[in-house]
């Protein structure tokens, strides 16, 4: 079967099959079943994704979800990748302890026209359905909103984790906050969305959608929570707002040099989530057979390949070699050893290289800070007991970190 081409499934079986392959990678189907069972109906499913405007680039972290919008689009079925440019003006409250700011309709503009652009750097563009939820949600009167919001109770609504926890510390939460999940829910029923991806931070938005999909006389939607990729730190997961992203515009240089600066423990997953590496070469990463250094080179091309192509890699992979790997580092620099994981700007403060916090962050945020030559601008930034690091501050200052 031609790329692209919808074909009819054949028997049960052949259906539980496809459920599987488009399941793979996602952390949970609800349901798998009733995936099989739409699957089984023979058409071309609504498969919906949607992303705030709330920065101008995607990042590593997005593309997870995209590719597997991808493996829809090659399996024959529409994708819609949804702009959230009204949700934006609320502001997303996921994951939150404290009320996020409302974007500007001028910056939300600007964002949603590199959405676009970029979302065409995974998904076939002809065959991408983009759609802006600006488009329903500003013709919603009072009349209309009250509504769509009877079908759901306060009760069901504090259910959500992080409106819990707020109410628990005694923290402001507003009343817009609790339309964010009722409109991300409703953008399902105006798209009548057979599937929708996201992050396991939007299972709760996403289960909305499925009851007011009920409630509106839908099939409801199947949801399909995809892992959130750690960030460059490690820790927190990639975000533009913590400085620890990838992004999928950045020049081939900057990403070959940000991917090799992430932790030894993370590149495992990497491979998994963000490559087609197969099961013999993830193995031997994860055995440690092939080179930590060595495997993060080959993840680094890989992914630069991708997003640019192989020339641009190999010249990414040169640069990094030349300029970082090869260069001299002196043989007198001092050796800090560690036991547990440290914060970089306790350690500079601890080398001598910043005399003071403020003065770390401030470094930092000027890029003057390099971990295996790659740049940090990450003020929550950990160094982790057993890896082997460079820190470089500046010129003149520089240090072996070693278990």
């Amino acid at each position: 079967m031609r790329e692209g081409e919808f074909r009819l499934p054949v028997d049960e079986n052949q259906t539980r099959e496809r459920a599987d392959q488009l399941g793979r990678h996602a952390v949970e189907v609800i349901s798998h079943a009733e995936l099989a069972a739409k699957l089984g109906e023979g058409r071309p499913l609504r498969i919906k994704l949607g992303l705030d405007p709330t920065a101008p680039d995607l990042h590593l972290g997005h593309s997870i979800a995209l590719k597997k919008l991808r493996d829809f689009q090659r399996a024959g079925h529409t994708v819609i990748f949804l702009v959230g440019d009204f949700t934006a003006t609320i502001g997303d409250p996921t994951g939150r302890s404290e009320t996020r700011k409302p974007l500007s309709r001028e910056q939300i503009e600007a964002n949603a026209k590199t959405y676009q652009s970029q979302v065409s750097m995974v998904l076939d563009p002809a065959r991408t359905e983009v759609r802006f939820n600006s488009e329903w949600m500003n013709a919603v009167d009072t009349r209309k909103l009250i509504e769509i919001a009877a079908r759901l109770s306060v009760a069901r609504m504090l259910e959500r984790d992080d409106f819990e926890r707020r109410l628990e510390k005694q923290e402001p939460l507003f009343l817009h906050e609790l339309l964010y999940p009722l409109i991300q829910g409703y953008d399902s029923v105006a798209l009548k969305a057979d599937v929708e991806l996201g992050g396991t931070d939007q299972k709760f938005n996403m289960l909305v959608g499925r009851e007011l999909q009920r409630a509106y006389g839908q099939a409801p939607q199947v949801v399909m929570t995809m892992p959130l990729l750690e960030g460059l730190d490690g820790v927190r997961k990639m975000s533009k707002s913590y400085g620890n992203y990838v992004g999928l515009t950045d020049q081939a240089e900057d990403m070959f040099g940000k991917l090799m600066s992430i932790p030894d423990k993370l590149m495992h997953r990497y491979f998994e989530l963000l490559t087609e590496i197969d099961a013999a070469e993830l193995a031997a990463v994860k055995s440690g057979a092939i080179h930590p250094m060595e495997a993060k080179k080959r993840l680094a091309t890989s992914i630069v390949e991708e997003y640019h192509d192989t020339a641009a890699a190999g010249t990414a992979r040169q640069y990094f070699e030349t300029k970082f790997q090869r260069r001299e580092i002196p043989r007198d620099v001092p050796v800090y050893r560690i036991n547990e994981a440290l914060w970089v700007c306790e350690l500079m403060k601890q080398l001598s290289f910043a005399p003071s916090t403020s003065e770390a962050r401030r470094l930092l945020s000027q890029g003057a800070v390099r971990v295996d030559g790659a740049t940090v601008t990450d003020a929550n930034f950990r160094f982790v007991p057993g890896e082997h690091r460079i820190l470089e501050v500046g010129k003149r200052r520089v240090a072996r970190i070693e278990p």
